[in-house]
Formats: structure tokens, sequence, C-alpha cells
């Protein structure tokens, strides 16, 4: 309201919509003064007719606007004594303002305002440390963006460029066929980007960049997770497959047109009655030499492949895994090619296939079943890279134990289980980007005599979402370095790669549940509008708990290799080697577990990166001694291992747990080490900070069971949380906007413009 007469009305409307309820007598009472006044013009008064229609009230950051006004205007002019003293000073005194005052006050009394309240509601200063608080980035946040983004910031920002466009607007519709068609499309546009192949050999039409891949699914699940799932199943597991699995011969058939997307495929390992027991799939694959054909074999209903991605609709050849029969001798699970439909989309003789149907999310993914009877395939199509068919009819392999020639088959492919979680702690982002801003625009309560206050000005509500963002951080960094150990993998070093992707893979996907349910919660109603996006996203990512393993299996994978390398140092675990392995760092162990430091409580010595290592290196080794001691003392009591080890499962838990923890740490603090700019390296050590002293904050009962610290450190540890809560809150909004996520992907309606 630029117009003098119109700013007139800022405090009458300021103080009928302030209780968001706008009467029937209000709006009739200003209705009927609006529409007497001559000195209004016609259109004056339309646009003030607008302002009090009843369905469509001002917005609350319209509200706190004219409030911060009317406040300014008070504050500024103590002889002010009525509501009309502030219109006159809203018009800087104009003439055609000034006799209006019989008016004004007419319609103050009819309306049942008493001046002399309402002003002192206005005079009140309030100065509360609450109130003051606001958004104001200590870092360059383009330098942060670009240390999260390093070397693979060109195809992040391609990539970006390319999701932002106008026909990836989101899907709406409930119908699953339209939804799965757009899916389709969109991954039709990205092959033409060359985003699909970029990981195949570039004598394929490849750009044989696996790190730029990695960076392509995690960018693209900013956007829609169908879209992600869609374009990891094509030219990830069955792409990948086919290259990893397959040798010469499949790369020249095949991979040109996978990545191309001329050949939609799809990787058919899962059965119903064998998710993540792989060895027990029940699916053959039978060799007849005479035609030199192999039969693929579906034996029963519970045997069929399902939940198999891009199989309902799309997909026309599938890597089948099932286990090969040559003579009647069963040579374990190998990987085959197997067509499932030509090229006009009809389904091939001996293929049955059907639909998963709706699901809890992901529905732009056309999961399906597909078993087979009696399908024959020609023997070139088993991949046979580490496993194969001689001339004479034999099996060959260069890897002559069994065992370890089907854990080296499925080594290949842990590529998976680096993208997944890479994706979900994409996921995580977008959800806390949405929360933290709202958080800090979304204004409710305040001060007696103040202005509502931004929710994320609330300890609690920090509480609720800061060291998620600080979690989320670190889990980058972590994702990172699991990412570059892949890359430089050796195979002698595989076995701790493939046990570490298991666990970040578990550690991340159960993160980004949780961090999302805590978005979803801090948002209030505004969260669970579909339009917001959070539901989505905590839909979407609900099944990357189970796909690529269940996380609870895949925990009891790492917590085994870690038992490994406990019996690699110590051989037979007697009592003396377990509390070397536990007390070998004596700095830790026994410097730290004396009365003086298990109680230091100065700023200093918990804001210590040492001090947080060390105690998480403490628990991990500690909580590994005692399951390796507590399954030794089962065995020797006669129990057979594999029954020692379900006896011990929960603790096999904790023993993964504690073990990423300290890994995710260690690697949050080496990337935090390396960082040049000043400014950027003191909030990512708050961060840091605040990730290690919350996960100590929440192992509080163990700490304190095992001795390690005493009551009065622990509740110090809770202060400084809530104090590195308030103290990284200014930044908050910054370090979202440090993610770099387009506009196009968040949600508007949420977000306040």
């Amino acid at each position: 309201m630029n117009n003098a007469k119109l700013q007139a009305f800022i405090p009458l409307f300021y103080l009928v919509w302030s209780d968001d309820l706008l009467t029937q007598k209000e709006f009739q009472t200003l209705q009927d003064f609006i529409t007497t006044q001559t000195w209004l013009l016609p259109e004056e008064q339309q646009f003030l007719l607008s302002k009090i229609t009843i369905s469509n009230p001002p917005s609350r950051q319209n509200l706190y606007e004219w409030k911060s006004e009317l406040e300014k205007i008070v504050q500024a002019n103590p002889s002010i004594n009525s509501i009309f003293d502030i219109v006159k000073a809203l018009s800087n005194n104009d003439a055609n303002i000034n006799g209006l005052e019989p008016y004004f006050t007419k319609l103050e009394n009819d309306l049942g305002y008493l001046g002399e309240e309402v002003i002192s509601t206005f005079k009140t200063t309030v100065n509360s440390i609450t109130s003051r608080t606001h958004t104001d980035s200590s870092f360059d946040i383009s330098k942060l963006t670009a240390l999260l983004d390093g070397d693979q910031a060109d195809i992040i920002n391609k990539v970006k460029a390319v999701i932002s466009k106008p026909e990836f607007a989101y899907e709406t519709s409930t119908d699953t066929t339209v939804y799965r068609t757009k899916v389709y499309e969109w991954c039709r546009i990205l092959a033409k980007e060359n985003f699909g192949n970029m990981a195949y050999p570039k004598e394929y039409g490849g750009g044989e960049n696996i790190a730029d891949y990695f960076a392509i699914m995690e960018t693209l699940s900013y956007h829609d997770l169908s879209l992600v799932i869609k374009f990891g199943v094509q030219f990830g597991l069955w792409g990948m497959s086919v290259q990893l699995l397959g040798t010469a011969k499949h790369h020249e058939k095949y991979l040109q047109a996978i990545g191309s997307l001329q050949l939609p495929g799809c990787f058919a390992m899962t059965e119903t009655n064998h998710g993540s027991n792989v060895k027990g799939l029940e699916t053959t694959a039978t060799y007849n030499h005479e035609n030199k054909t192999f039969t693929i074999q579906t034996p029963n209903k519970k045997a069929q492949k399902e939940y198999i991605g891009n199989a309902a609709m799309h997909g026309q050849m599938a890597t089948v895994f099932a286990k090969l029969i040559i003579d009647d001798h069963d040579y374990g699970v190998n990987a085959f090619i197997v067509p499932l439909r030509d090229a006009d989309a009809t389904v091939l003789n001996g293929i049955t296939i059907g639909d998963c149907g709706l699901k809890m999310g992901l529905n732009g993914v056309d999961n399906g079943t597909i078993s087979f009877n009696d399908v024959v395939i020609p023997k070139e199509n088993m991949l046979d890279r580490f496993a194969s068919v001689n001339e004479n009819g034999e099996f060959e392999s260069p890897i002559p134990s069994d065992n370890r020639r089907f854990f080296t088959m499925l080594g290949t492919l842990v590529g998976g289980r680096i993208g997944i979680p890479r994706s979900a702690l994409a996921a995580a982002k977008s959800g806390l980007t949405i929360a933290i801003k709202y958080g800090d625009q979304r204004r409710q309560f305040g001060p007696d005599g103040g202005s509502e206050v931004p929710v994320l000005n609330y300890r609690i509500h920090q509480r609720r979402l800061l060291p998620h963002v600080a979690k989320t951080y670190a889990m980058h960094f972590g994702l990172q370095y699991l990412t570059n150990r892949f890359l430089a993998r050796t195979d002698e070093g595989m076995q701790e790669i493939e046990a570490l992707a298991a666990g970040m893979k578990s550690y991340s996907t159960w993160s980004t549940r949780d961090i999302l349910q805590e978005c979803r919660e801090a948002c209030g109603g505004k969260g669970y509008m579909s339009e917001n996006r959070i539901d989505a996203l905590k839909n979407d990512t609900e099944v990357y708990t189970t796909f690529e393993g269940d996380n609870t299996v895949l925990m009891q994978l790492v917590a085994k290799n870690r038992l490994s390398e406990f019996r690699k140092s110590f051989g037979e675990m007697g009592s003396m080697g377990i509390i070397n392995y536990v007390y070998e760092n004596a700095r830790t162990a026994i410097a730290e577990k004396n009365p003086i430091v298990t109680r230091k409580t100065d700023a200093d010595h918990l804001l210590d990166r040492q001090f947080h290592l060390q105690a998480f290196e403490h628990r991990e080794k500690s909580i590994l001694a005692s399951a390796a001691k507590r399954i030794k003392k089962l065995i020797d009591s006669g129990l057979e291992p594999y029954d020692a080890f379900n006896v011990v499962q929960h603790q096999m838990i904790d023993v993964a747990q504690a073990y990423l923890e300290r890994v995710t740490l260690e690697q949050f603090q080496i990337a935090v080490a390396k960082v040049k700019d000043e400014s950027v390296k003191a909030i990512l050590n708050k961060l840091e900070q605040l990730y290690a002293l919350s996960l100590i904050e929440k192992n509080k009962g163990w700490f304190l069971e095992d001795g390690y610290m005493e009551a009065v450190k622990t509740k110090a540890i809770r202060k400084m949380v809530n104090q590195l809560c308030w103290d990284i809150r200014p930044d908050a909004v910054p370090l979202m906007d440090a993610f770099n996520i387009p506009d196009s992907c968040l949600a508007a309606p949420i977000i306040f413009k």
C-alpha cells in the first residue's frame, strides 16, 4: 500500500486479522465503512474490499510485516496515544487524512477496539534472545557447495540442469500406468544425455566413469525416486550385470543398446521364497549338450522371481540368477541372459509375468513377477566371466572354490550398495532442506508483547533437526570415502569394502528413514500434504532399508567381517588377546579411563576431536571384544557355531553400528582437516562436534555402564549438544543452500516466498 489513504487502513486490517479469523460482524462493519467513504476512489474501495475477503486472508508473512511496521511507528513516536495517531504517522500527516479522525474513531468503536490497549501492545519493546536469533550465514555457501561436489561438480550441475527442465515437472497422476510411462520417458531423456551409459567402457558408447555414474544417481535423487530406481535397474543392475559378469561377446552384443535404452531389461535375482539368501535360489538352468542350450525353469510357485523392476511393463530381457545343472549335478548359482518380450512388447512363450501392483511407494517403477517354463536359451547367453561350460559340456571356472566363486560373482555387484545409500542421502538432504527452511519462516508464539518467533529459534525444534543436519553432513563424507575405496579397490581389500558398503547402505538408509519422519513432524500439518514432497520422500525411501539386502541381514555381514578381522589379529581369542585388543591404545583405554578424565567437563575437552574419536574407538573395540568373547564362551560350552551366532545376533548389530559410527566420524574429521577456507572449516567443525556429541549422548547408557564416563560428564555433553544446536541455528538455512538442490525439486508451497 503506497497510497497514503490506503495505508491508513493497515492498523485496522492487522487488528481484525491478527487472530487469524475475520468475523462476519467485523467484515460487515468494514465493508459498510469502506463503501460509504466518498473520499475513497472506486478503485481504492475495490482494493480495500479485496483485503477483507474472508476466504482469502493475508499470509502470516503479511501479518508479520504489518505488525513490524506498526511497532516501528509506535516506538519511534512516543506521543502516539490512539489508533488514528498511527494512521496519521503512516500517512506522514497527509492533509487528506488529518480531517478523517471522526470517521476512524467511530470505526474503532464499532469494531470494539480500545485505542490505549492496542497502542500498549505496539509500545512494548521486546529484546529476547530467542526472538533476536535469525539466519545469517557465517561462510561462503558457494565454497561449501564446491567442497561437497568435489571432482564431480560438472556432471552434478549438468544433471541438475536437465531435471530442472519443464519436461521433468512432477507427475501427479495416481494412475500407475500413466506414472510408469512418464518415468520411462524421463529415462529416455537421460539416456540421450549419455547419463545411463556413464559407467560403461568407451568402446561401447560409455563414459567409462563410475564416479560420475554414482554422482548422477545421487543427484537424480533430488527429483523423483521412482526415476532413480528405474534408472538404476536399467543402467546399473541390468547393464552392469552384463558388463561385470559377462565377457567381450556380451559387451559387444548388448551394452550399447542397454546404455541407449534401446534394450530395456531386468535384474532377476530375488525369489518369493529366497530374498537375501541368494545361495538358496531354486530357479534352474539345465545344460543340454546336444543342442548347446540351457533350459530355464521355475520349479514351483515360490521360486518365481519377485519384485523385479522393469518386469511388469518394459523389460525385454533379464539377467536371471539360477542354479546351473549339468548331468544332474548342481554347480551353484550363475547368471544368464533370458529374453522376456519381443520388440513389440509381446511376452514370449514360456514366460509368465505378473504385476506387483500398488506399493507403499515407488509406484513409477513397474515391479513384477517372472516365472519360466522350459525357456530355452543359447549357450552364449551364460554370463561367463567367472564360470562357463566348455565345448565338451563340462563346467569350468578360474576360481576352483565354489564358495569363493559365488562371493566373487556377487562382489562385482557391490556398486548397487554404494548407489542406494547415496540416493538415500540425497532424499535426507531434500527433506531437511524443506523442514529447515519451513522452520526458519514459520512463526509461532512469542514473548509477551512481541512478534511471533520462527519455530527454528526454539531449542526443541533445533534439537529435532540440527543433529540430523550434522549426521547428514557426516554421512556425505563417509559415503565419499566408501566410493573412493571402491574406485581404488584391489582383490586383497575387496572383502572389507563389501562389508563397509553393506554397512553404509544400512546406516544411511536407516538414518534417512528416521530423518524424514522427524522432518514430517517438524513441518506439522504442512508436512503431511503431498504437494510438499515429504510424503513421497518417506514412502519412496521406506523400501531402501530392504532392497539391495535387508539392513538387519547386512549388519550381520558387517559384524561377521569385524569378527573375522579380530580372529586374524588374535587367533584363538584368548582372554589376554582380547584385553590387549581392547586396551591397545593406552591413551584411549587407560589415560581416558581415570577418575579425572571420566568426569572432565570443560568445553575445550568436550569439543576436542581427539576425545570424540577415542570415545568412538573405545566403544567399537569393547563391543567387538565382548561379542567375540561371548561367542567363544558359547562354543566352548558345546553350542554349535551356527547356534552361537544366533544367540548373539542382537549384539552383532551393536558391533556393526559402533564400527560404522567410528568410520563415519573418522572420515568426517579427515575431510574437515583438509578444508582450506577458514569460515567453511569453522562451520564443519561445529557439525562434526554436534555429530560426535549427539551420538555419545545417545549411547550414554553404554558409556556409563562401562565406566568410561560419569554422570557429571554425560550431563555436560547434553548441555553442549544444546549449545551447539543454538550456535549452528543461524547457519542452518545456508547449510541447506550449500546442497544446491534445484528449486523445481523442492516444495515451493511449504516455503513462504
